[in-house]
């Protein structure tokens, strides 16, 4: 099943202990708390159950739901 933005937003938010509606597609998500460690358990996460072929590095540099959409095949 591949990743939508919503599922990445949940994702995130959960990592974060946030609700969704809290964390915005465009924003940076380190001023949200997001550090390496949670976003390579997601990254984990996401190429386990989703196939994701991202790269960490790829995710790290513009750190926003928007930006990761099509790195992680988000319709």
């Amino acid at each position: 099943m591949p990743l939508t933005p919503e599922q990445i937003r949940r994702d995130v938010a959960a990592a974060l202990g946030e609700d969704p509606a809290d964390i915005p597609l465009d924003g940076d998500l380190v001023d949200h708390g997001l550090d390496s460690v949670r976003l390579m358990t997601l990254l984990e996460r996401w190429r386990r159950d989703h196939g994701v072929r991202a790269d960490f590095a790829d995710l790290a540099e513009t750190p926003a739901i928007e930006a990761w959409a099509p790195l992680l095949g988000a319709a």
